[in-house]
């Protein structure tokens, strides 16, 4: 019998299979990824030392140099310490509370009696609305520490310590927490 060769399809080769291709592009990834992290660490590279091409010194500029550098190493820790002022959080304080009525005050002077510190001044404007219904007059003082603003709510001054007492025990009874400020003589 004959047969028509004409129109019969040739057979195809087998093709490459899919595991092989996915081979060959994880390794060209990382080629491509070794490449830029090489690239990367040349330019983070510091530069080279320079080598001291100088003679070596003599023993009384090593005694110079020592000297020098020894200001450098000093602490400047007690001169920062007068200039510093600590900001406490507002955090809870664990000391128990003994008493309603506050310590008095003996010692005559001008005492402020500031009721709270916020870094918000909405907070600080809560704080003084709610000592003017108590029937306090407070102002609102602007500080910065440490590059915060702060805004202080102080109610004051006080030249009569029975006056200050008395506000003290009715802040005390708001439950108004207050620190006694001695400001003058």
């Amino acid at each position: 019998m004959t047969r028509d060769y004409k129109n019969r399809r040739s057979r195809k080769k087998d093709a490459t299979p899919g595991w092989v291709w996915g081979l060959g592009g994880l390794a060209v990834g990382l080629a491509v990824a070794l490449a830029v992290h090489l690239q990367d660490r040349r330019q983070m590279r510091p530069a080279a030392p320079v080598a001291n091409t100088s003679a070596i010194p003599s023993s009384a500029s090593e005694a110079a140099m020592a000297e020098e550098e020894e200001p450098a190493s000093r602490f400047d820790f007690y001169e920062m310490l007068k200039n510093f002022e600590v900001v406490i959080p507002e955090t809870e304080s664990t000391v128990s509370k003994t008493g309603n009525n506050p310590a008095p005050v003996a010692k005559a002077g001008i005492y402020v009696l500031q009721a709270g510190s916020f870094q918000a001044f909405e907070d600080a404007d809560r704080m003084k609305a709610r000592l003017a219904l108590q029937g306090l007059q407070s102002q609102i003082q602007r500080v910065t520490i440490d590059d915060k603003r702060w805004h202080r709510v102080r109610l004051g001054p006080f030249t009569d310590l029975d006056e200050l007492q008395t506000t003290r025990r009715q802040l005390r009874e708001a439950d108004v927490e207050v620190l006694v400020l001695r400001v003058g003589e």
